[in-house]
């Protein structure tokens, strides 16, 4: 269904509506636009099913498709084609299944991709580039000028996702429980950080917390994390170094894949671990300069959900 409008002479026209969805794992973004123009955003909980669970993305769904629709006085009977972006979209009985939970709110058409296409949309459009995000996950993805594409990392926390908010916790957990067993005076203040984040009283409580089955919320360390390096800690400050080293490795990797021998290419950055430490931006980027002059970096950090909206608008496709 479209929208009615009336125009200065009281003839009426058809608006398309389209709905554009980033489904990540601690944050849900929804944009409503017409053909030109955004009329309406929301924002929930996570909604990345692998991560959170079918209950709390549905929840996590329609609370921000809701706030979305009342932002732009629209019904979401009104909307036309909706895309939504996640990680692990590739895999099909997680599209299915995220397609049924958005039928149920939606009744036009609906599309699933992979995260990193709507944040390769929203940097890039149609053209060649290649995207880097972090966020409690990470990965780098990249389409060259002949429509060749190229992924790096996003094989899940056990094994992949370097420098992203998971990686970061561990990582300074890690580092702080090393850290002890060369000395406790070394890190009093990691250790106090990290175990005030988890609502602990002690080294082996967290030790015990870090080892439990199924793993903790590590993403949740990162708050704590800038905190102790903007104060200084030498822990954090190394690992959020580190996280923008890692990151740019991906990048390079799928440079290597796609523009080996470009004269230039273009490369953006996309995802909470990125927007909010300028420690992870300058590390990425000093490193990515290094190995690779010919790199221009976007220096703000790009929103897929508007990528999501830009896919929906034209039909989206895998």
């Amino acid at each position: 269904m479209s929208v009615v409008n009336a125009d200065s002479c009281g003839r009426t026209t058809l608006v398309a509506i389209f709905l554009g969805i980033d489904g990540g794992g601690s944050k849900t973004s929804c944009l409503i636009g017409d053909e030109t123009s955004i009329l309406g955003a929301g924002a929930a909980a996570g909604s990345n099913l692998v991560r959170v669970g079918e209950a709390q993305a549905r929840e996590a769904l329609g609370a921000a498709i809701r706030q979305a629709c009342t932002a732009a006085q629209v019904a979401p009977s009104q909307i036309q084609k909706t895309c939504v972006g996640l990680a692990g979209a590739a895999r099909p009985e997680i599209a299915e299944r995220v397609q049924g939970i958005i039928s149920e709110l939606i009744p036009g058409e609906i599309q699933v991709v992979g995260d990193m296409v709507i944040a390769l949309e929203a940097a890039f459009g149609s053209g060649p580039g290649v995207i880097v995000i972090a966020g409690t996950g990470s990965i780098a993805f990249g389409r060259s000028a002949q429509g060749e594409i190229a992924r790096a990392g996003g094989w899940g926390f056990a094994i992949s996702d370097e420098g992203s908010g998971h990686w970061i916790g561990r990582a300074v957990v890690a580092a702080a429980v090393r850290a002890w067993d060369e000395g406790p005076a070394e890190n009093p203040r990691t250790l106090e950080g990290l175990m005030k984040s988890w609502r602990l009283q002690t080294r082996e409580q967290l030790v015990l917390a870090a080892n439990a089955t199924p793993p903790p919320d590590f993403a949740a360390l990162v708050p704590t994390v800038l905190s102790l390096a903007d104060s200084g800690d030498r822990i954090a400050l190394e690992t959020l170094t580190r996280a923008g080293a890692e990151l740019a490795n991906l990048a390079r990797t799928v440079i290597i894949r796609l523009f080996a021998n470009a004269d230039t290419l273009s490369v953006a950055t996309s995802g909470g671990i990125f927007s909010s430490s300028l420690l992870v931006r300058q590390a990425f980027y000093k490193r990515l300069r290094a190995e690779h002059p010919n790199a221009a970096i976007n220096p703000g950090v790009i929103e897929p959900v508007r990528g999501a909206l830009e896919l929906a608008r034209k039909g989206a496709t895998k």
